[in-house]
């Protein structure tokens, strides 16, 4: 996309999402925010992001702006959700965790963990996102930050950072099922969610996601516990619940090969073998719609170790390559993440509040979303630089 077709684009998505602002200065605030996350060099500060235009004054205007003004980021995220859900048609809504480590102790929720990329414990913020996916691009379009009980039981630092009377601790799989639930509630396209649940309770997910008339394709640990509709399809007499990695190596002669496109730069073609298994009862709940039957999927690689992946669904009526290509998109967004999210600074805000936090993911949100579909992962030319990237909405 060219510097005049990106800054179509931005004025498109501005005029979109700051509708709900009632005074133009905050619209335009809005708009400078977002162009100094695609514009500034390095961490995306508030700092540094002011320094080019307006120095001590810009900054105090922008930290006030995101920290201390009083608009609200749902309407914002809604706005950006149905902009994306027209321009990019979303194939799935691919659910993901994000972890931000922290150097000090006063960021909102910030606690101590282990954490598995960095090999040792640190004091992180965790968050959980939905992005809308296609195969050919992804876009974060809501949050939910995880606030710890220590947090919540402490009144100095709950006030401090401003949070919420209603916000209390979640679990992993209730932040990652209420995220999903207020997307839902936006009115777009009714599309499957896909999610990484081998570290949560992944029935917990499932059921939650039935009873809410959600479909899902999720990834499960090779321990759970499942049931076959047809033991003889696994070369059993009796149905009896096995772990889900026993249930798949007995289907080992059900496998086919499938051929899908990954989502690294070179977009190669590859081959994989996956098999499907019809699993009965397991996500049976209090008034689940439609039946209980799901598929175990099983993903592997010739000559190696079968399965090297597992994924439970209740999408049956998709073929089993269909649904390996739609459990792709998980690397889909992990691709966006690191090259578009971390390049406009999703991660970098600085703030100690619970607002402030949350109005800096939905910029940053937006300002992927210019990147995802400008389509040069943050290389940007002097109309961005100099704001005409993104214009002031009329």
């Amino acid at each position: 996309m060219t510097g005049t077709e990106l800054a179509m684009s931005g004025t498109e998505l501005s005029s979109t999402l700051f509708t709900t602002f009632p005074r133009s200065d905050q619209r335009r605030k809005g708009e400078e925010y977002i162009r100094g996350l695609l514009a500034t060099e390095g961490r995306k500060s508030i700092r540094n992001m002011a320094a080019p235009t307006g120095g001590s004054a810009r900054e105090q205007s922008l930290h006030h702006f995101v920290s201390s003004s009083t608009w609200h980021w749902m309407p914002v995220r809604e706005a950006l959700a149905q902009y994306v859900a027209r321009t990019v048609a979303p194939e799935a809504y691919v659910i993901r965790t994000m972890v931000i480590p922290k150097a000090g102790d006063n960021s909102v929720g910030v606690y101590r963990r282990y954490v598995p990329e960095l090999g040792q414990i640190r004091g992180v913020q965790q968050a959980v996102g939905v992005w809308a996916a296609a195969q050919e691009t992804s876009v974060p379009v809501n949050w939910r930050l995880d606030i710890p009980q220590d947090w919540l039981d402490n009144g100095l630092r709950r006030r401090q950072a401003a949070i919420p009377d209603s916000v209390r601790e979640e679990s992993p799989e209730e932040s990652a099922v209420e995220a999903m639930l207020a997307v839902r509630d936006w009115g777009l396209p009714a599309r499957p969610v896909v999610m990484d649940a081998r570290d949560m309770d992944a029935m917990s997910v499932v059921r939650r996601f039935r009873s809410s008339g959600l479909r899902h394709l999720i990834r499960i640990s090779g321990s759970l516990r499942l049931t076959p509709a047809d033991p003889a399809q696994i070369g059993r007499a009796t149905p009896e619940a096995l772990p889900a990695q026993q249930i798949m190596a007995a289907a080992k002669l059900l496998r086919r090969p499938a051929v899908w496109r990954d989502h690294s730069p070179e977009h190669a073609m590859r081959t994989s073998l996956v098999a499907a298994v019809r699993i009965r009862g397991a996500s049976r709940a209090p008034g689940m719609r439609g039946g209980g039957d799901m598929l175990l999927i099983g993903i592997g690689d010739s000559g190696k170790a079968w399965p090297s992946e597992l994924w439970l669904t209740d999408l049956v009526d998709l073929s089993p390559v269909a649904l390996l290509r739609l459990s792709r998109l998980i690397g889909r967004v992990d691709r966006d993440f690191s090259e578009i999210s971390e390049q406009v600074g999703l991660r970098d805000y600085a703030g100690r509040s619970f607002n402030g936090w949350h109005r800096h993911a939905t910029l940053a949100s937006a300002a992927h979303a210019v990147a995802a579909l400008d389509g040069t992962y943050g290389t940007y030319d002097e109309e961005l630089r100099t704001g005409t990237g993104i214009q002031r909405a009329a």
